[in-house]
């Protein structure tokens, strides 16, 4: 959890302030850029490198692939390294995805967030990340990307929702309109 790291650094726990969460978006909120821009790419980071070896360097693009890109989305969201209580794992969602995609689904996903966020002006983001993902689900589909790739997104998207549900439950209409 290098969000957390990176605030221990700065005497900041990451997990006491702000919604809790130890992930890149607390860790920008409560440590500025500072924290927040290492963070967002270490996050991002540890997402790519071992599904880029993987895919692109070691060529795995069947069902091989799917342990290895899920593993770390599931390993930021139930880190064992805080007692499985993990972020959110979205930055490590756009690393998994440079890596299968390059530029496609992460910039589809990105511009899905700012339309919903900006365009749509619905103020939730736990809304805004469902709808995103959601998004690029119907993306993937439209595409005719392989039953791997649409597997794999179903599952991070799946990891995504646990991490988000109880912040769902409390998400009303009214306050996003």
């Amino acid at each position: 959890m290098f969000s957390y790291w990176l605030g221990k650094i700065k005497k900041i726990d990451i997990r006491k302030i702000g919604d809790g969460n130890p992930g890149v978006a607390n860790a920008w909120r409560t440590g500025g850029w500072m924290i927040g821009v290492p963070s967002m790419l270490l996050d991002g980071l540890k997402g790519f490198l071992p599904v880029f070896l993987v895919n692109r360097v070691l060529n795995i693009n069947d069902f091989r692939l799917i342990p290895i890109a899920i593993a770390p989305v599931l390993g930021h969201a139930f880190s064992p390294f805080l007692n499985f209580q993990g972020g959110k794992a979205i930055m490590t969602t756009f690393g998994i995805w440079v890596a299968l995609t390059l530029w496609e689904v992460p910039t589809i996903l990105g511009l899905m967030l700012l339309f919903f966020k900006f365009g749509l002006k619905i103020k939730n983001d736990t809304i805004n990340t469902i709808a995103g993902m959601l998004s690029v689900l119907v993306y993937l589909i439209l595409r005719n990307f392989s039953s791997i790739m649409i597997l794999i997104f179903t599952t991070n998207t799946g990891i995504v929702l646990i991490k988000i549900w109880k912040e769902l439950k409390t998400v009303s209409v009214e306050d996003n309109l």
